[in-house]
């Protein structure tokens, strides 16, 4: 083989891979709950936290839990469509967190707590609204209050918050707070989940 056969061959590979990754955007609490919620689901390739729905640039942590800069903690999902639908992340997403509290998930309370999900298009838009719709007559007699807006910009939190629950799992909150979600999500949606 040559090598312009080669490098031909793994451009055409790295072009496949590329366009097996979409990215959705949700915060629901904590985004240390978020991210341990949805980092071992089947086709989901990577969950960051960070934050979103803000008005300045590059916020730091301590500037968005003084709720100062209207940013929402969520966490980036990157996930392989082909092996994980919209749909069942919304499931999850919605499973993990109670989207009828305003800007509030257990003790945690401020509008950066707040839930949101972040479409990057129409098509997202229209999936999204219509399960929040289904979901809201049919589960939660018509008190969701997830806002539903458009993605912009997500900044990464600082480092130690990444992979957060992973690497701290003897830590309090860990115990008695993201624990219980992840075991309830597990619980609940099995069959998404890797073993």
């Amino acid at each position: 083989m040559n090598l312009i056969l080669i490098l031909s061959l793994i451009l055409n590979m790295s072009n496949i891979i590329i366009e097996d990754k979409k990215e959705i955007h949700f915060g629901g609490g904590c985004f240390w709950c978020v991210e341990a919620v949805f980092e071992d689901l089947v086709g989901v390739i990577r969950v960051e936290s960070g934050f979103s729905g803000g008005q300045i640039k590059n916020p730091s942590y301590a500037e968005v839990s003084r709720s100062k800069t209207n940013h929402a903690e969520v966490c980036k999902i990157i996930y392989n469509p082909s092996e994980v639908s919209l749909e069942v992340l919304l499931e999850v997403f919605f499973v993990s967190h109670d989207p009828t509290t305003l800007n509030r998930q257990g003790n945690d309370v401020g509008a950066h707590y707040r839930s949101i999900i972040l479409y990057n298009n129409d098509t997202e838009k229209k999936v999204i609204n219509n399960f929040i719709a289904n979901i809201n007559t049919e589960l939660f007699d018509s008190k969701i209050v997830t806002e539903v807006k458009e993605f912009k910009v997500f900044y990464d939190a600082e480092k130690y918050h990444q992979n957060y629950f992973k690497q701290n799992q003897e830590q309090p909150y860990c115990q008695f707070v993201i624990s219980p979600k992840v075991t309830k999500a597990r619980n609940k949606l099995t069959k998404y989940y890797k073993k």
